[in-house]
């Protein structure tokens, strides 16, 4: 939470310094042209779907176009540094995810430090995953499934999107709670296929990219990774309910290269929130398992804060390292 407030309390300062008339010239024409929305994850993504539904809506509202420009790779730092070493102009932003806040400790030799380097600016939904299995696995509840596990350790393959990523280390966390030993196999693109075929038996899922699959029977939830029960799958119990103490959720949200003026980042906390409150737009969130989250800059940053915190420990614990 320091970090947080300190780099809150910095672009404050940095801002008030600035001449007043020009500041509020500068936000009142803000945008002039199109913005970028930078995700680090491939088209088709959970994160790219919610940054094209709220790009999308941004547009509408202040008359310019927000591109959503997918630059994937080194688990969404590409990404991210692409946004960091961007002018503070608001024209380039980032889609934020968990797998910034995990990154952190994830990498030791990033070149730019994400608390530091990236002014939060607005939160946009929840991201709660699923663990999902391949219908040939015989477990139908967390209970079966971690006997199942015991019973054949070593056997049961669990699949990611890579080393560190959200899905790994959500396992990694039900893994070191439970006892379980479960091969992580760790894919450069998507897993959902070998999933669907049975390669690969178990998955720690965003649920807008599993959703449709497990509504089709293609795969069995067996439990949400959120600690309470979700609107969007609400006879999926949470996995708390079986392993007490278990949370792990991802979160969507926007940021900013450091030292943007915090017009800027105030009147784009404006929109985004207006956009989330949308009605329709709440709806479409939720259809996809995404609770909608509004947040003021210095809350959303706290929060990128305490995950930071968070995961970190269970990286040095599982012992993690980055492909």
């Amino acid at each position: 939470m320091k970090l947080s407030r300190r780099r809150f309390l910095h672009l404050a300062s940095g801002a008030a310094a600035l001449p007043a008339m020009p500041r509020i010239a500068s936000a009142q024409a803000y945008p002039s042209r199109p913005v970028r929305i930078i995700g680090g994850f491939p088209a088709g993504s959970a994160s790219d779907i919610i940054a094209r539904l709220a790009g999308q809506r941004l547009s509408e509202r202040l008359g310019q176009q927000f591109v959503i420009d997918n630059r994937p790779g080194a688990g969404s730092n590409i990404g991210a540094e692409l946004v960091v070493r961007a002018p503070p102009d608001g024209y380039t932003l980032l889609l934020i995810t968990a797998a910034n806040a995990i990154n952190a400790s994830l990498y030791e030799n990033l070149n730019f430090n994400f608390i530091r380097d990236i002014a939060p600016i607005a939160s946009i939904g929840g991201n709660p995953f699923v663990m999902v299995v391949n219908p040939s696995v015989p477990a139908k509840t967390v209970p079966e499934f971690i006997a199942y596990a015991k019973a054949n350790p070593g056997k049961i393959d669990m699949a990611s999107f890579g080393n560190g990523s959200a899905l790994h280390v959500f396992g990694e966390l039900f893994k070191m709670m439970t006892g379980v030993d479960l091969v992580h196999v760790p894919y450069r693109s998507s897993f959902m296929p070998d999933l669907l075929g049975g390669q690969v038996q178990v998955a720690f899922t965003p649920i807008p990219l599993s959703i449709a699959y497990i509504r089709d029977g293609k795969l069995r939830a067996l439990a949400v990774t959120t600690a309470r029960r979700l609107e969007v799958l609400p006879d999926i119990p949470a996995l708390g309910e079986f392993v007490p103490g278990y949370e792990a959720s991802g979160w969507y949200g926007v940021g900013a290269p450091k030292s943007t003026s915090t017009e800027i980042i105030e009147k784009l906390n404006k929109e985004i929130n207006a956009v989330v409150a949308d009605p329709d737009m709440k709806a479409r969130l939720i259809g996809l398992g995404v609770p909608p989250m509004s947040m003021a800059p210095a809350e959303f940053g706290k929060l990128i804060a305490d995950e930071t915190e968070k995961w970190a420990k269970v990286i040095k614990f599982a012992g993690i390292k980055p492909e």
